[in-house]
């Protein structure tokens, strides 16, 4: 049948090291062998692995004396900066819990995570204010529930009312030895919660996904060791949000070699350019084709030199994935198969797999871990090829939603974690991914993915970004719409897409109906579909 386990299908040997530490001692770790070495890169500010570690110091011991300890959960509501990093790593040195917070959310959404997460402080700064207020967001979600463990508001910036100042929080600190903080990252153990995130589905209300510091380790010890192969000089520019594992994953590979980060408060395509020909970048991890297309229609892109780099990743379909290759040909073009809940990825492309795997395939799960289709609704295991819902088995699956004891008995069967996703097993071992198994359409009574169509419209040359979704229908009860971003300078009409689409794809698949959009409704890094189907069914 089609279960994989990469014991025996991966070509390499080399597993990760046996993992009983915690996500602080696996960075002071590196800390203690590349002292000097760049850690962190941003435009205007970088970290050595030493002076990272000094920063997170202070902020463990700061937090220590606002009474944090083991266990308890501290969110962080912040846009990249070095000061995130340094909150990440001084909240795990205490054993406690980083939220990392969606910077996107509501006043609403946000008033739910802070009493559903159940943060005792959070941390937050003005860096972006002309963008996004936080002090102001904050203010209003807590007039919007009751919010009775959340005991004390950090700001780093400007003074602001009801808000501790950075500086008296640091300064806070200095009665808290490093004895005890290090007392504290001794007593974390492989399996405590060490990052929890939220992840939204279908539903309005995203689900808190506690994440336990042996998943993460070892999963930053994978994606180097059996992917990446980073050595100590590499140079990886990891451009997402760091409330999301994109961001996250770089980081924790990263400090298995000994390698930099390179990251960014805003992401401008010209300047992210400059930074990576004057950092000589090896690694582009953009991961969504938004990101990558920007670069590549900068008019500096012809003129950069990025020969350094030589592994870019992106998730796209096979057409757009070709063309992202074509553009750096001295880079290695991979995809990945992941979700939050099993520690961002859990299968990489190998380098060495073939162009054709490379772009029609998410790679092989890394080592430690299994993967099997099944059946969505018996339950059966399915042979190879088969389309069908894929489950996850190993140390980097989570050990389940944060106070939903409903949701995790319907996410899991014995040990194996039901993903919600439609996936096929190649006999390889390589993955691939179909959509949401509840972005499936049910056309006249035709099973239609959802993918396949947005996989066919992305080969239009004016369409930037399609995203399909089913809307009801008198005859067949529901059919596909396609909502479309166009690239700048480009048109097309409705009739046109649709017209594109025949001949290439079954009647029953080709959209019904098209609308066009300039911005999407996002959750994280994920568009909500959700959304755009309120948003038709309003405007009928």
């Amino acid at each position: 049948m089609g279960k994989i386990e990469t014991k025996t299908h991966h070509r390499d040997s080399t597993e990760a090291d046996p993992l009983w530490s915690s996500l602080a001692q696996y960075f002071e770790a590196t800390v203690a062998r590349y002292p000097d070495h760049d850690a962190l890169i941003f435009d205007d500010a970088r970290h050595t692995y030493e002076s990272l570690n000094e920063a997170a110091n202070q902020v463990a011991k700061a937090l220590a004396a606002q009474g944090i300890t083991k266990g308890d959960h501290v969110g962080i509501l912040m846009a990249n900066c070095p000061t995130y990093v340094a909150c990440l790593f001084g909240v795990a040195k205490l054993g406690a819990v980083a939220v990392l917070v969606n910077a996107r959310y509501k006043p609403a959404e946000l008033a739910y995570i802070i009493e559903n997460a159940d943060l005792k402080l959070l941390i937050t700064h003005d860096l972006i204010s002309e963008y996004a207020n936080f002090g102001d967001l904050i203010r209003e979600a807590l007039t919007i529930r009751q919010t009775p463990l959340l005991e004390q508001l950090v700001m780093q910036g400007n003074p602001r009312e009801g808000f501790m100042t950075w500086d008296a929080f640091i300064a806070g600190g200095a009665c808290v030895s490093q004895d005890a903080i290090s007392a504290l990252t001794h007593a974390t153990t492989a399996f405590d919660p060490c990052i929890m995130m939220y992840t939204s589905g279908t539903t309005a209300d995203p689900k808190g996904c506690p994440l336990h510091q042996a998943m993460l380790v070892r999963n930053g010890q994978n994606m180097n060791r059996s992917r990446y192969f980073l050595n100590d000089q590499d140079r990886f520019w990891a451009p997402l949000p760091m409330f999301h594992m994109a961001s996250i994953l770089p980081i924790l590979c990263c400090i298995d070699a000994g390698a930099a980060v390179m990251s960014t408060t805003h992401f401008d395509a010209g300047d992210a350019l400059a930074a990576m020909e004057r950092e000589r970048a090896t690694v582009a991890f953009s991961c969504f084709p938004t990101i990558m297309q920007a670069l590549i229609d900068h008019p500096d892109y012809q003129s950069r030199d990025l020969s350094a780099i030589r592994r870019i990743n992106n998730s796209a379909p096979p057409d757009v994935l070709a063309k992202f290759q074509s553009a750096i040909p001295q880079a290695v073009q991979t995809s990945a198969y992941g979700l939050t809940e099993a520690g961002g990825v859990i299968a990489f492309h190998h380098p060495e797999d073939s162009l054709a795997l490379r772009i029609r395939t998410c790679g092989q799960p890394m080592p430690g871990l299994e993967a099997k289709v099944v059946h969505p609704e018996t339950l059966e295991d399915l042979p190879f090829g088969e389309q069908g819902e894929i489950w996850l088995r190993g140390y980097s699956v989570f050990q389940g939603y944060y106070k939903a004891p409903d949701k995790n008995a319907e996410s899991f069967v014995d040990d194996w974690f039901r993903t919600g996703d439609l996936c096929a097993i190649e006999p390889t071992g390589h993955i691939q991914f179909h959509g949401r198994i509840k972005d499936m359409l049910k056309v006249g009574g035709e099973n239609v993915a959802a993918i396949e169509i947005e996989s066919l419209l992305s080969t239009h040359p004016a369409v930037k970004m399609p995203q399909v979704i089913g809307v009801p229908d008198d005859r067949l009860l529901e059919v596909a719409c396609a909502y479309i971003e166009l690239h700048e300078g480009q048109t097309a009409t409705a009739e046109e897409l649709i017209e594109f689409c025949k001949g290439k794809i079954a009647s029953f698949k080709v959209p019904r109906h098209i609308r066009f959009v300039t911005e999407w409704p996002m959750s994280t890094t994920k568009i909500q579909k959700y959304v755009l189907r309120a948003n038709y069914l309003e405007a009928l």
